[in-house]
């Protein structure tokens, strides 16, 4: 299993005082040395935290493939195609949300993703969609041209974590999976299976197959399971415990644990 460690929540840290602190290159460094696979980084449209000069010295300096997520925003496309990244993996993106909240939508905006796979594979950049785990959804991803799709694992994520951390006891408490203990175990299942068999169709029609959103220590291990399922992009996780263990061992520990 490849490992792609997103670096995005180190830059978070550094614009809430903006100074050049932490450093983002020096977490490329850790990260790379410590076995990423992958460095993944988001261009979000509001510049909240990766800048088009990370871009710019996160490919020029990395050892290993850089994934870049980006919106369908023409300007961003752009800026996608002359930096020329390992991998453009197209994402939804709204200005008010927090995180990333859910897959694209394939059928509204089909024309417009259509149009920015053309323009990266024109630049010779491999595209990757951020989709929800559905059979439609893979399916139009083939049909748009993409070569490679990453299954958005947040619902998978957030039913773990009212069943087994201390969420639901928090300000962050999910109000729609306030539910009872058996009601939340069907439906990770649920997810699970959902996942499974969106890899497997993935997988028979020639795409390459990634997850992200929302895996961490405690959950990963259900993702591990589903052999078509060959990457993993996890960020906030990781940088959350590097706060406590350091970004050597925190990218270490995952990488042993996405080892099949």
């Amino acid at each position: 299993m490849k490992l792609g460690v997103n670096i995005d929540h180190v830059a978070v840290l550094r614009e809430a005082r903006k100074v050049n602190d932490p450093d983002i290159l020096q977490a490329l460094y850790v990260a790379c040395e410590s076995g990423a696979d992958q460095i993944t980084i988001h261009l979000r449209e509001d510049r909240r935290h990766i800048q088009d000069s990370d871009v710019t010295n996160i490919i020029r300096f990395s050892k290993v493939p850089v994934n870049l997520e980006c919106s369908i925003d023409e300007e961003i496309i752009h800026i996608v195609c002359n930096e020329k990244p390992h991998r453009a993996t197209l994402v939804p993106e709204k200005r008010e949300e927090v995180t990333t909240e859910g897959g694209l939508d394939l059928f509204t905006h089909a024309d417009a993703i259509k149009s920015a796979i053309g323009q990266l594979d024109q630049a010779s950049i491999p595209t990757s969609l951020f989709i929800d785990p559905t059979i439609e959804a893979i399916t139009h991803s083939k049909e748009l041209g993409a070569v490679m799709v990453e299954l958005h694992t947040g619902h998978f994520a957030n039913i773990y974590a009212m069943l087994h951390s201390s969420l639901p006891y928090s300000n962050h408490t999910i109000k729609t999976l306030e539910l009872p203990r058996n009601v939340l175990e069907q439906k990770l299942q649920d997810a699970i299976d959902a996942l499974q068999q969106a890899a497997k169709h993935a997988a028979s029609i020639g795409l390459e197959v990634a997850a992200g959103h929302g895996l961490n220590y405690q959950n990963v291990h259900h993702i591990m399971g589903i052999q078509e399922i060959t990457e993993l992009n996890i960020g906030q996780s990781i940088v959350a415990r590097s706060l406590f263990s350091g970004l050597d061992k925190a990218v270490r520990e995952m990488k042993r644990l996405t080892q099949r």
